[in-house]
């Protein structure tokens, strides 16, 4: 299929090709990451050279968490594979539709296992404006179309190469760039923001309730750091409990005593759409994605609930995921809500994190897959502080958790004003002229 088929005519003076014709015109290539027998899973290293898979592949970015890494002797060995400043990273396999530009910082790190790069070359199409267009509705259908496996669709260099591609002249094309990339950055500066914000957040519940930081301090006859209303509210000595030290006066109890609970349960099939009938529904983890997810997916005839502001976990296949309600909403099987009694949101997002270690227990439970119960999840054993200091806690970082929701939601409806503009100034329906005006105009 022609790129004219794909994205529509063009202006004049715009170049219909391919991305492999593109890559050889511009003096790069198409390049498959190394394969398995040539980097084996005992080759990975905790510190290193990080090593681009497939699940590192995000939305135009390259995720860095988890990101497993190779030794240099090995990024020396691999050195052919090596990603250079402005490549473009293609999963080979799975969702094959995703890429990634490969920005300054990610220099010299490997196209792994899994992967495809894309080299536009020194005289090849803008590599900022390729990725855009390679994000395009219609050519994200056609990678898929295209590649092979009905169950696990696989790319290889030879469908890439063939991908339609519309080159508009080079002031156009690092203009275009330009404009999608403001609202990107934007994006980008929100979510180092919000991670910034969760790490303080954590940081502070592990030291008030985990480690009891105030209390050791105090027990110790130092300075706790804290203003001395709240320094008041922690004591100044450790008693023995079954689950070890705790300060004293504070207890021990459980899940089911200190949080509202409540345990998913799926609708039958026929109650669910997404013409946005009914509430929104969760089922389980694919429908998270973010601190405070927004689903498409409703239910008309809902059985069980969570309210704005309940913290959701799932409890089927992982085991664990968190977020939080960012609206009423039903819940499927696959999910349970949750709220402290003194009804604190960051206290119970905070406490439900720092079950990592226990819901991983229940990885292994389950005839198919993990799985946690009513009756286990009621039963998790938990330090149990004053609840005048929990509501301390939501009063003086409350704020971080509302921070984090504006800047969630500002990105979400900067990503929709992308979407919204990327097909047109590909195909050359909105010139950068009226979008610079638009992009002004809704902004503002």
């Amino acid at each position: 299929m022609a790129a004219e088929e794909l994205v529509g005519p063009v202006p004049a003076g715009w170049e219909y090709t391919t991305l492999g014709a593109a890559c050889q015109h511009g003096g790069g290539d198409i390049q498959t990451g190394p394969f398995g027998s040539q980097l084996h899973a005992a080759d990975y290293v905790p510190i290193g050279i990080p090593s681009i898979m497939p699940l590192n592949i995000g939305d135009n970015r390259i995720v860095e968490n988890g990101i497993a890494r190779i030794t240099p002797e090995d990024a020396k060995r691999l050195s052919r594979y090596l990603v250079r400043r402005g490549d473009i990273v293609y999963s080979r396999r799975g969702d094959v539709e995703r890429c990634a530009l490969v920005r300054n910082h990610e220099d010299g790190w490997l196209c792994g296992t899994g992967c495809l790069r894309v080299r536009l070359g020194d005289r090849g199409p803008d590599p900022r404006f390729a990725t855009y267009y390679l994000g395009h509705p219609s050519v994200r259908e056609w990678v898929v179309r295209h590649a092979h496996g009905a169950k696990m669709p696989n790319l290889n260099t030879g469908i890439l190469g063939a991908c339609p591609l519309v080159v508009p002249p080079p002031d156009e094309q690092r203009a275009i760039a330009h404009i999608l990339g403001t609202l990107d950055d934007k994006i980008e500066l929100n979510r180092r923001m919000n991670e910034t914000l969760e790490e303080i957040a954590r940081a502070l519940f592990q030291s008030w309730f985990v480690d009891f930081d105030p209390v050791r301090a105090k027990a110790e006859g130092r300075d706790p750091g804290l203003p001395q209303r709240l320094a008041d509210l922690f004591p100044d000595s450790f008693e023995d409990s079954e689950l070890g030290e705790i300060p004293r006066g504070w207890g021990v109890g459980c899940v089911g005593d200190e949080f509202n609970l409540t345990m998913g349960q799926s609708p039958p099939g026929e109650t669910y759409n997404e013409l946005g009938e009914g509430l929104p529904f969760y089922q389980g983890r694919r429908d998270f994605g973010s601190r405070f997810p927004r689903q498409r997916v409703y239910c008309t005839a809902p059985t069980r609930f969570a309210k704005v502001d309940d913290t959701l976990i799932s409890v089927r296949a992982p085991v664990g995921d968190i977020n939080v309600a960012a609206e009423d909403c039903a819940i499927g099987c696959g999910v349970a809500a949750a709220l402290h009694r003194t009804g604190s949101r960051s206290y119970t997002y905070q406490f439900m994190l720092a079950q990592e270690e226990t819901f991983a227990r229940f990885e292994g439970e389950g005839t198919v897959f993990g799985s946690i119960g009513k009756k286990d999840f009621h039963s998790i054993p938990c330090v149990v502080p004053p609840r005048n200091l929990v509501r301390e806690f939501e009063t003086r970082f409350g704020d971080i958790d509302s921070r984090v929701e504006v800047n969630e939601h500002e990105s979400r409806s900067l990503a929709n004003l992308r979407d919204t503009l990327l097909p047109k100034l590909i195909c050359g329906d909105l010139r950068v002229p009226g979008a610079e005006r638009y992009l002004e105009r809704m902004t503002e």
